[in-house]
């Protein structure tokens, strides 16, 4: 029987609901590292399938596994009461459908040993696919100007990293606001704290299913994620943090938007045209073209490619709507990228 030591080194937070499919492997990568001074807080959150049997079985054969149950509050909640919880002074994480390396976690700790000053380090991974075949790529952050790279978008692939659960509790741990993308906003208030860094090795085995993000998901986390960039900018500055206000994740189509979110959700409401069914429906009343030329500057590249998708489908539309010209939308599209819009129609039909 291990011996559950009384002050872990590292705790693992690992949250999952219906994960059947992968837990034990993934359960069994941590439970197998080399280093053993760890606990591994597995967060149940309202699995209906195997799941609960799966993590008795192994609990009953390994203390250091730690099983805590919620119904269903989301990954969010999950995290956070995973971080609460934890014992140790360093946090990993992993997901359910990921592997472990088996010197993921000592090389960790011995960085951050080495690194005092360092709050939050990432990794590299292996793409794997649903069979745990190598998919001949991997996904390799680069480790110069993490900082610089952090002011546009992540660095880090969130099942690599490690962080100081002093530093990440002093700062409120995740937030729901921030849904879909509440570990790039947990990362730059991390960053606000010490330092960050990216250990270049590889640390985990990163899965790749048919589980993929939907459409509006994805829009959702781009908007998350230019919200956090917005208020980190606003703490660099020596200001408020303006999403402090926010007790949900702000909807783009609420009518009486707080200043904070405002200009954001008018450029979302057009971004959100990308999908066919809403440009047609908008094609028969007004649209703010305005939201998206006033902001085209400071589109990042996921926001230019629903832009595009987005005035395609207004071109498409059989009526084109109040407030533009068709005109007025081939140069706005010309503007986006010329050859990318036009390979992006070519794809979804040509025309």
């Amino acid at each position: 029987m291990t011996v559950l030591p009384a002050t872990p080194e590292v705790s693992v937070i690992l949250p999952v609901r219906d994960g059947e499919r992968w837990l034990r492997e993934a359960i069994g990568s941590v439970l197998a590292q080399t280093l053993t001074d760890l606990e591994l807080l597995v967060i149940d959150d309202g699995s209906s399938d195997t799941t609960p049997a799966i993590l008795a079985e192994l609990r009953a054969s390994d203390p250091r596994l730690v099983v805590l149950r919620q119904q269903r509050d989301g990954l969010v909640a999950a995290l956070n009461r995973g971080l609460d919880k934890a014992g140790a002074p360093l946090i990993a994480r992993l997901d359910a459908d990921d592997v472990a390396l088996p010197e993921r976690l000592a090389r960790q700790c011995a960085y951050m040993r080495a690194h005092p000053d360092v709050v939050l380090l990432g990794g590299w991974a292996e793409i794997i696919d649903e069979h745990g075949a190598p998919r001949g790529r991997q996904m390799r952050p680069n480790p110069a100007n993490a900082r610089e790279t952090l002011a546009k978008k992540s660095p880090f692939i969130h099942p690599t990293v490690m962080f100081r659960a002093e530093v990440a509790r002093r700062v409120g741990g995740y937030r729901a606001t921030f849904e879909a993308g509440e570990d790039y906003d947990f990362w730059l208030r991390l960053a606000d704290i010490g330092e960050i860094a990216i250990l270049p090795e590889l640390l985990i085995r990163y899965r790749e299913h048919g589980g993929s993000v939907t459409r509006t998901r994805e829009l959702r986390q781009i908007y998350s994620a230019r919200l956090a960039k917005l208020a980190s900018a606003e703490r660099r500055a020596g200001r408020p943090d303006p999403s402090a206000a926010l007790s949900a994740p702000p909807d783009w189509h609420d009518p009486s938007p707080g200043a904070f979110e405002r200009d954001s959700s008018r450029l979302y409401r057009l971004l959100e045209l990308a999908d066919p069914a809403l440009a047609q429906k908008v094609a028969e009343s007004a649209i703010d073209l305005g939201a998206l030329t006033s902001q085209i500057a400071t589109l990042t590249a996921g926001e230019r490619k629903f832009a595009r998708a987005a005035v395609i489908n207004l071109l498409r539309a059989e009526n084109c709507p109040r407030g533009a010209s068709r005109w007025e939308l081939i140069v706005l599209l010309l503007r986006l990228g010329a050859l990318k819009s036009l390979k992006a129609a070519w794809r979804s039909g040509g025309g």
